[in-house]
């Protein structure tokens, strides 16, 4: 029981995460959608207080039933067998704690409910992480529904089973007359003020959080464009392995990284192992935080129960289409892309971006690269490339990404690079930074600029710009990250590194 409650109750957001489908199908956003989370919540408690549904075998099996729906159904549906799932939860783990309280030997079996409880935290764990944890492979590979279903099927098999004691001790404000006949008349009635004052405190607690999700909404800063770029059909995009938003201490780094991407000034940004909303890593909606606290547009995606690290993309400009691709992974990890389609004041370009799978997965490694080339040279805008590729330059997955893309490297000359990369077609290329990570990850920021050609000749800029206060203001990348450094960038402060900033001109 306590390992349902975190998984899907530890976030109001956990439903809508593990029902995204991409812009394209309309799918339940965290906001304001998580405020039908906190009404399912509300009513199974309700029910819990009124009803006799967790004695009802039907209720119990119909609650099982909707925890695979959630699993396997899309979009919409799953999200509606979701909030059947919550409000089962909550009609029952009143009776479920009270059974535990009153069994012959309570101690033994709060060892057992929490040893449960782990061992299902854990098996979430080896469920995405198979390909790298001893006993993985097709034995755990994508078999989160296997730990819902025996999970939910054990409460439930546990209310089958009815506890007769002589002095209960009760969890509910309300018992059900059926069940209070059966404790003796010794036992003192329920104080009704203070059971009433419980009442109207969750009622409010919950109104409240109904009222926070207007509020959040309106809190959101509005995208911060520079109007200079805009006006010259300039932007950046930034790619970067988030690391779950934890640093290299394992602690908590979303304000410290938040803060970051702002200084960064990106109008694109792609975070990679971006998927918090599960137990094991704090459900955290990080793509709801970063969103409302940078002002920007956001696509996660695929869905948690899909068993991926996770990707977002967060935008300043509107994303006006977007699909969630799960890579061919018949080896390793399975490998998580999304394709979108965002309108820069009128000009749309496509992105796609991914993290592609283990170096050792060759065949998982090539399979990947032919369809994310597949992605890119289908598209008829603009393109730019922000991939994890796990190559190194001149690779046979990364010359297919080039050569079947149709695509162009940032930077063909820098030969330091390993996994992160950016590539493009159809825009003329401005400038090419990385920056230190500073502990905040165990990956380098990687950002680059464009403009679009316009009516003119769609000739590239081809040469390196040196120093950099020839390049014009509004190209130049934030000087709070330094000047450009030679090697890589060992200090605690986000830097510059790596031969970077660099800047291009045509030849």
């Amino acid at each position: 029981m306590c390992f349902l409650m975190h998984t899907f109750l530890g976030e109001v957001s956990v439903l809508s995460r593990y029902t995204v489908t991409g812009i394209d199908v309309l799918s339940p956003a965290p906001n304001p959608w998580g405020g039908c989370v906190l009404l399912a919540a509300l009513f199974g408690f309700i029910l819990s207080l009124y009803s006799t549904l967790p004695s009802n075998r039907l209720w119990l099996v119909s609650g099982v039933l909707s925890s695979m729906g959630l699993m396997f159904l899309q979009s919409w549906y799953a999200f509606a067998s979701g909030l059947f799932f919550v409000v089962y939860l909550m009609s029952v783990w009143p009776t479920v704690a009270e059974n535990a309280i009153n069994c012959r030997n309570p101690g033994k079996c709060l060892f057992w409910a929490n040893l449960v409880y782990l061992l299902g935290v854990f098996g979430m764990v080896w469920c995405t992480a198979y390909n790298f944890v001893p006993f993985g492979g097709e034995l755990a590979r994508e078999r989160t529904y296997i730990l819902i279903l025996l999970a939910s099927s054990v409460v439930s098999l546990s209310l089958m089973k009815s506890y007769q004691v002589t002095v209960p001790i009760r969890i509910k404000l309300s018992l059900p007359p059926s069940y209070t006949q059966q404790v003796t008349p010794t036992v003192q009635p329920a104080n009704s003020e203070q059971d009433t004052l419980v009442k109207k405190a969750i009622f409010f607690i919950v109104l409240l959080g109904l009222v926070g999700f207007n509020f959040r909404d309106r809190q959101i800063p509005k995208p911060d464009i520079n109007p200079e770029t805009q006006q010259r059909g300039q932007f950046s995009a930034l790619i970067w392995t988030f690391h779950f938003g934890y640093d290299n201490q394992g602690w908590p780094s979303l304000e410290r990284a938040a803060q970051v991407l702002n200084d960064t000034g990106a109008d694109v940004i792609t975070l990679l192992e971006s998927d918090a909303s599960k137990p094991y890593l704090g459900n955290n909606d990080i793509a709801m935080w970063l969103g409302e606290r940078l002002g920007m547009y956001v696509d996660f995606g695929p869905s948690t129960r899909d068993h991926t690290w996770g990707t977002m993309l967060l935008s300043k400009y509107p994303i006006v289409k977007s699909e969630h691709h799960l890579l061919p992974s018949p080896e390793g990890e399975l490998a998580p892309a999304i394709s979108a389609t965002i309108n820069m004041t009128g000009n749309l370009v496509n992105f796609v971006v991914t993290h592609m799978g283990n170096d050792r997965d060759n065949l998982d490694r090539k399979l990947q690269a032919q369809r994310l080339a597949e992605l890119a040279d289908q598209s008829e805008h603009p393109v730019v490339f922000l991939g994890y590729v796990t190559s190194a330059p001149g690779s046979r997955d990364y010359n297919h990404l080039l050569k079947k893309g149709r695509l162009r490297d940032i930077d063909s000359t820098d030969r330091g690079r390993w996994c992160e990369y950016i590539m493009y077609r159809d825009l003329k290329r401005l400038g090419y930074a990385r920056i230190s990570h500073s502990g905040l990850s165990d990956t380098e920021l990687q950002m680059a600029k464009w403009e679009f050609y316009g009516d003119g000749p769609k000739v590239d800029n081809n040469q390196i710009v040196l120093p950099s206060e020839k390049v014009p203001d509004s190209v130049q990348f934030n000087k709070v990250f330094g000047e450009r450094y030679d090697g890589h960038w060992s200090g605690r402060s986000h830097h510059f590194h790596m031969d970077t900033p660099k800047y291009f001109k045509a030849t």
